[in-house]
């Protein structure tokens, strides 16, 4: 037979029903912010990937089409940066810089493309999708570089001043430790990589040094 439970006392009682609400408040209070801050860690290393696509995509253009390429950086409205990749190619008369030659444009190929009328257009990519400037805060090196040259080898063009080093990610004062600082460097020889710009990371995934 059953044991009979004593009249009323089936159900939470009011004290056991409150415990149960301060408790979950407690967790929510530790959980919500937690799993924020993942989530905009999250963010930030697929912001880092953006950005090496960029600088991996200008470098490509040059050794695909044997010319110069380079990749510009362009302000958004959320804060962050767009790029822009567009390519050159050089003649004795008329070098690729910051401001000679003919570069291609996102309507028009560049003069003396080969494969004109269709030749290549410069590719556009929108940082709308990267946290704003409240949660992340993204910096360039050198400081005051918008740009970066590539050669028809896919190095760095060194003549070009100031380039693009790295792209560092950190969080914004009001987010503060949410996640680790992470960064894109750029090495002479045109290769992109995702690092730690912590000076005292020791670890293989520490930035080289500029």
């Amino acid at each position: 037979m059953r044991p009979v439970r004593p009249a009323g006392s089936a159900g939470f009682t009011f004290i056991e029903m409150a415990l149960v609400l301060v408790i979950s408040g407690i967790v929510l209070a530790i959980g919500v912010p937690s799993m924020s801050n993942w989530i905009l860690a999250r963010k930030a290393v697929d912001a880092a990937g953006f950005y090496k696509d960029g600088l991996a995509m200008a470098r490509s253009q040059a050794l695909s089409h044997n010319s110069a390429s380079r990749l510009v950086l362009v302000d958004n409205a959320n804060g962050q940066m767009d790029w822009r990749v567009d390519i050159c190619f050089p003649t004795d008369s008329e070098p690729c810089t910051d401001s000679t030659g003919s570069w291609s444009s996102p309507t028009a190929a560049a003069s003396g493309d080969p494969e004109s009328p269709g030749g290549f257009r410069s590719l556009q990519r929108s940082a709308s999708n990267l946290p704003p400037s409240n949660a992340m805060v993204s910096s360039v090196l050198a400081e005051g570089a918008d740009e970066v040259y590539f050669t028809p080898l896919g190095w760095v063009d060194g003549r070009m001043s100031p380039r693009i080093s790295r792209i560092q990610l950190a969080p914004s004062a009001r987010r503060s430790g949410a996640f680790r600082p992470v960064a894109v460097a750029l090495t002479l020889a045109g290769i992109a990589t995702i690092c730690n710009p912590d000076p005292a990371d020791f670890s293989p995934k520490k930035c080289p040094p500029q």
